[in-house]
């Protein structure tokens, strides 16, 4: 009996095999590079903020700086026509994604000619989902919750007036809330199913890499490249449950790693007044292919595997400088989802999306310049098709349901050159 509980609980305990997507990669780290829908964003070296994707940017930037900056995240994910193998039925879910905010900040100082060193604090994976306690995939999951923030130490070293390199230590911080319903038995007088809920959470800090470069063959024409390591976690946490499922309670630990990525980036200034910026980035999803679980108490719980897909992102961009203190910035992307029909879950319907995106700068004097952003990002429906096979999935059921997704994102930031 204990056993088949033990498997029974693994439905709940699953809900960290979706950390990794409800973690959702936030490209939004820079009010400048979003004008341009983030191209170039590894070679414009436009501001401080561009050294997220490319530390060797900070090369290009003399003295003292800092810079602090927000962008407001609004989704809006309409799920509705919802199925469950138990014969539950939802037309219309609503809303089930919640708008987020993601606060940047950077600093530099040149230290000599040759190196100018950084710091950054960013957000780089968040996300919130939430459905109500009796939807019809309510075993899949109610709530997803993940919180991120990244302090990065980098430095910058000018080899030469064409060559530039880079180099960062990201220490990543993710905390993870997750609910979701549970079956808990079936009740022998009556033939119901006893249900159940669970919370799943933890936290944990880890460090990566980054390194990049910049190459400026002529004068005005720069080509960028970083990588940005995976971050192997393991959460430790805990795992509660609210009714006939209390005696499972117990210590946690999940891992999850958070994707590596690779920027290639290219800006060209075509005169003093126009710029035009293109940007290829990888983000390599494929790194999450299994998933173990263990309880403090039970050991093992659990051997998964996933199948995400790596996903690309294509940018181009172009910028007007207006006059002495008006920049116009215009840019189109088109971004990949990271998994299929089969495999995509109720936490995050994840699709293909396409950008657009206008920024203005103004720079009041000297020493200080303000950047905003906005994007309209336009995403496919997306289904989630999970017909309950999948190891872990038969003790929550199959889920079938539709949703209409698309993201409004504001954005803001303010430089001050000591």
């Amino acid at each position: 009996m204990k056993k088949l509980l033990t498997l029974t609980a693994l439905g709940a305990v699953l809900a960290c095999s979706d950390a990794s997507a409800s973690g959702f990669y936030l490209k939004e780290q820079s009010a400048a590079a979003q004008g341009n829908a983030y191209a170039g964003a590894t070679a414009g070296a436009e501001d401080i903020s561009y050294s997220y994707f490319n530390p060797a940017t900070l090369a290009y930037h003399s003295g003292t700086k800092a810079e602090f900056g927000g962008t407001w995240i609004s989704p809006k994910s309409v799920a509705k026509n919802a199925n469950n193998t138990f014969g539950e039925h939802n037309d219309y879910i609503g809303d089930i994604i919640h708008p987020a905010a993601s606060p940047q900040a950077y600093f530099s100082h040149q230290i000599n000619d040759k190196v100018t060193a950084g710091i950054s604090l960013n957000t780089p994976f968040g996300m919130i989902t939430k459905y109500a306690d009796d939807w019809a995939g309510r075993n899949h999951g109610t709530l997803s919750k993940i919180i991120s923030a990244t302090f990065t130490p980098m430095v910058a070293y000018k080899f030469n007036d064409k060559l530039s390199f880079g180099a960062g230590l990201p220490i990543q911080y993710i905390r993870a809330t997750l609910r979701n319903g549970v079956l808990a038995g079936v009740n022998p007088a009556t033939g119901a199913l006893i249900e159940d809920k669970s919370t799943v959470h933890g936290d944990t800090i880890d460090v990566g890499y980054q390194l990049g470069a910049i190459y400026e063959p002529l004068k005005g024409t720069r080509l960028g490249a970083s990588y940005r390591s995976q971050v192997r976690h393991k959460i430790k946490g805990k795992i509660e449950f609210d009714g006939p499922l209390s005696f499972m309670n117990q210590d946690l630990s999940c891992r999850l790693t958070t994707p590596a990525t690779l920027n290639l980036g290219v800006y060209h200034q075509i005169n003093d007044d126009w710029a035009v910026m293109g940007e290829y980035s990888r983000v390599y999803w494929s790194s999450f292919n299994r998933l173990i679980m263990n309880g403090a108490r039970d050991g093992q719980l659990s051997y998964t595997a996933e199948k995400w897909k790596d996903t690309d992102f294509y940018a181009l961009g172009i910028s007007k400088q207006l006059d002495p203190q008006w920049k116009l910035r215009l840019g189109i992307a088109y971004e990949k989802g990271a998994v299929g029909n089969e495999y995509r879950t109720p936490r995050i319907p994840d699709a293909n999306r396409t950008w657009y995106s206008a920024g203005l700068e103004y720079k009041y004097n000297e020493k200080l310049t303000f950047n905003v952003g906005y994007t309209h990002i336009v995403a496919d429906d997306s289904k989630v098709n999970l017909r309950g096979d999948h190891l872990g999935d038969r003790t929550r059921g199959g889920i079938n349901a539709e949703y209409n997704n698309k993201i409004h994102i504001v954005a803001g930031s303010i430089t001050y050159n000591f």
